[in-house]
């Protein structure tokens, strides 16, 4: 792998573990908050943690913790997220391959 394309690969995965693992604790506190009755980490804050490189560690969160796996409006823009990146990645990934 050349340098021009190894570099912006570390650090897409870069951020993409940083910001997987404050997701993920966001997820984590915000279940916290909520079998504690205290305030809750707005869903907006967690959709943006998501959306900068978070999603992943959301994802973990969802299925290790089973916070906000069942409401529905979350889940849906959850996944639009997931497939904005995807989509971004995969075009990405197609125009280095051509």
């Amino acid at each position: 792998m050349s340098l021009e394309i190894a570099w912006p690969v570390q650090a897409l995965l870069l951020t993409y573990l940083l910001m997987s693992l404050v997701c993920f604790v966001a997820y984590w506190r915000d279940k916290r908050f909520a079998v504690a009755g205290a305030q809750r980490i707005p869903e907006s804050r967690l959709h943006l943690y998501e959306l900068l490189g978070g999603w992943p560690g959301g994802l973990l969160a969802q299925r290790l913790i089973r916070h906000k796996n069942r409401k529905l409006a979350y889940q849906v823009k959850f996944w639009l997220i997931v497939a904005v990146h995807l989509g971004i990645l995969g075009s990405w990934v197609i125009s280095r391959l051509g």
